[in-house]
């Protein structure tokens, strides 16, 4: 039996084998929407359309309600947001390191990054607070905006010195401490801020470079200078060193002599003149036997 395309019985042919087909392919759609993978590393936010109500899922598979739920994660891992000069380095493709200010009016460019995370606890209120947006949106908006800010307001509090050396841990400190405070409000937990180098304008640049040149070479005379004082002082010392050893050995020989003459008589100056005396007598006339004295000798044989 045939029938027409516009005749009431192909219609109701047609509609008798497409309608099993259009619900079996909604009942499809709608098992495939029922649910969504939470990567590992994330937690997922449930927020129902009709109700307002939100819950957080940990990761895995999370259940919900199709065309009536929507799904959203954010990341409970750790995460690092880079802010830095080199193309292809940073979250961006661009130069998208931090222009500061210093005390003095001047302005440097500075490479940061910051690591930061939300917890299971927090994801609902970081959902509300950005009304469900991803979270590479609120990086480049809310994260990246609150780092220029917090950045710029510590820095220009500091010298240039103390910005790009003299203070630099306490500019990473300080950074982190308001950093953390600001972006807790929005429910994320920061973790750690990291400086990385700092950029000059090459009219600084060249400053820095002679001034560090200067300093080298006060530095370098100074050393000089302490190196002279130290061998003059050397010298000084070892000539009082060898003034004291002659006046020690001179005190010495007095001394020595002092004792000998002490104990000298001229009888004993004799004998001992008598005890090295050879028994010759001299041959020259007018001479006479050293150190003997002649009248003693005789009036010590008269006596015996």
């Amino acid at each position: 039996m045939s029938y027409s395309y516009d005749s009431p019985e192909f219609i109701a042919k047609v509609l008798s084998r497409a309608v099993p087909a259009v619900v079996a392919f909604v009942a499809l759609i709608a098992l495939f929407s029922s649910f969504s993978i939470i990567s590992p590393g994330y937690t997922g936010v449930i927020f129902n359309i009709w109700t307002g109500s939100l819950r957080s899922v940990p990761q895995g598979i999370a259940w919900r309600m199709p065309w009536i739920t929507q799904v959203q994660s954010y990341p409970t891992a750790l995460r690092t947001y880079t802010m830095v000069r080199r193309s292809a380095e940073g979250s961006s493709n661009v130069d998208d390191s931090i222009d500061l200010p210093t005390r003095e009016g001047q302005h440097i460019t500075q490479d940061i990054s910051v690591t930061y995370n939300t917890s299971e606890e927090l994801a609902a209120q970081v959902f509300k607070a950005f009304r469900g947006a991803d979270i590479s949106d609120i990086e480049a908006t809310f994260i990246r905006r609150t780092i220029i800010t917090v950045a710029q307001n510590v820095a220009g509090q500091m010298s240039l010195s103390e910005v790009i050396a003299g203070k630099r841990n306490e500019l990473q400190d300080a950074i982190q401490k308001k950093l953390s405070s600001e972006i807790e409000k929005m429910g994320f937990n920061l973790d750690k801020v990291n400086l990385g180098a700092s950029h000059l304008p090459q009219s600084l640049e060249t400053q820095m470079q002679q001034k560090m040149a200067a300093q080298q070479q006060a530095q370098q005379a100074e050393y000089e200078l302490q190196k002279q004082q130290m061998l003059a002082k050397a010298e000084v010392a070892k000539a009082e060193g060898e003034s004291q050893a002659i006046l020690v050995r001179a005190k010495a020989q007095a001394e020595a002599n002092r004792l000998l003459q002490s104990t000298l008589s001229a009888n004993l100056i004799q004998s001992k003149a008598i005890d090295k005396w050879n028994g010759v007598l001299p041959q020259v006339a007018g001479s006479s036997t050293p150190f003997i004295d002649l009248r003693g000798m005789k009036a010590a044989g008269a006596k015996e």
